[in-house]
């Protein structure tokens, strides 16, 4: 169900229906309250109403409740003689009619909820609508049932790319060991093959293996992430040396993409984290920044103090992210490659599993995209 891009007003509370942000709503009122109130505010007014109605009725008709005629009667004589208790019993009377109404308006509102909510599940865009006081629960009830929905959306398509992504990838394990398995036969049955053809065939069987490998592992990566709860082990570390590690670490594979790494880095960057867990943030935006920077480009990394955060921040020149793709590149399974392509793409998991990291880290991590420069950026909290 597409979420209609709208405000839609419901008995005082304003809801903002967006299909990529939660339903907010701006006016919230205590149901219980304002019918306690009315009750009270109607018990006062029918008691004020009544004692004023027997003074004036005692003016007109010279210190009488009733005019001469209606005394006449048996059943007005004794309400003229037992005034006082005349007025007390109308006062529970009424009263009691009051307090019969009210009292009755919670089990008429609490079935309106239950049949309600019995709607929260259903499907459809059709909105839940409630009597006038209940506006503020329907409001709510509305909230619950777009969050059902997008939530059973956003999961099956999780589960539809994490089975495509399985599919694409257990089809192309088949092309590097076939690869492996018609080399080595070619070296088994061959084995007077020449030197330097031999040399060839062992290195294309090695690169076709360690390509296998990078496919196993991201079933690897996919199965972890479904099994596993990330628990951080918090400890002081020293974010600045731990970036120009990083970046001593990834020399080889910036080399083979033909890029660099200009780091830029306040001194004395210290913060209670888990050093393992923050570390895969870096390695995993890193990584994305060099399958997707274009060769011979600078990635560049900053890392500063701003006020009670410290900000990180990868930037690398490449192709611009479409901004549709920004608002879901942290979703696990997804990919920038609209091709089937692993070679850059990976599982679909780094910076979903980064997004995860840095949340529990009471911090957060965004992406901007524009004019071939893309950035991501982290800001963790100093305390």
């Amino acid at each position: 169900m597409k979420i209609p891009n709208i405000l839609k007003r419901s008995g005082g509370a304003v809801i903002k229906l967006n299909e990529k942000e939660n339903i907010q709503i701006t006016n919230r009122s205590n149901i219980a309250g304002k019918l306690l109130f009315r009750m009270i505010l109607t018990v006062v007014f029918y008691t004020v109403a009544l004692f004023v109605t027997f003074i004036v009725m005692t003016e007109l008709f010279n210190g009488n409740v009733f005019p001469g005629f209606l005394r006449n009667f048996t059943l007005f004589s004794w309400m003229e003689e037992h005034r006082a208790a005349f007025g007390i019993m109308l006062l529970l009377i009424g009263n009691g009619m009051i307090f019969y109404h009210y009292w009755k308006k919670p089990y008429q509102f609490l079935k309106e909820i239950i049949d309600a909510s019995e709607k929260v599940y259903e499907k459809g865009d059709q909105m839940i609508t409630l009597s006038e006081p209940l506006k503020e629960a329907e409001s709510w009830m509305n909230q619950l049932k777009f969050r059902i929905q997008k939530s059973e959306r956003s999961a099956k398509e999780a589960e539809q790319r994490k089975n495509d992504l399985i599919t694409y990838l257990a089809h192309d394990l088949k092309t590097p060991l076939t690869s492996v398995i018609g080399y080595l036969s070619l070296l088994d049955e061959v084995p007077d093959i020449p030197e330097s053809q031999k040399e060839k065939y062992i290195h294309i069987t090695l690169e076709k293996a360690k390509r296998l490998e990078r496919l196993i592992n991201e079933f690897f990566d996919i199965t972890r992430y479904n099994l596993n709860q990330i628990v951080l082990e918090k400890e002081m570390i020293d974010l600045s040396y731990m970036l120009i590690q990083m970046s001593d670490e990834f020399y080889p594979l910036l080399k083979a993409h033909g890029n660099t790494i200009a780091l830029k880095k306040e001194e004395d960057l210290t913060i209670c984290a888990d050093p393992e867990k923050l570390a895969r943030v870096f390695q995993n935006l890193l990584k994305n920044a060099i399958a997707y920077s274009n060769p011979g480009t600078e990635i560049e990394i900053e890392a500063k103090r701003e006020k009670k955060t410290v900000e990180i921040f990868f930037r690398n020149q490449g192709k611009t992210i479409p901004k549709q793709k920004l608002d879901t590149i942290f979703e696990k399974f997804f990919r920038l490659d609209d091709a089937r392509v692993t070679n850059t793409g990976g599982a679909g998991l780094g910076l979903a599993i980064a997004k995860e990291i840095v949340t529990l880290h009471k911090g957060t991590i965004t992406a901007e995209s524009n004019n071939g420069i893309t950035v991501f950026t982290v800001k963790l909290p100093l305390d």
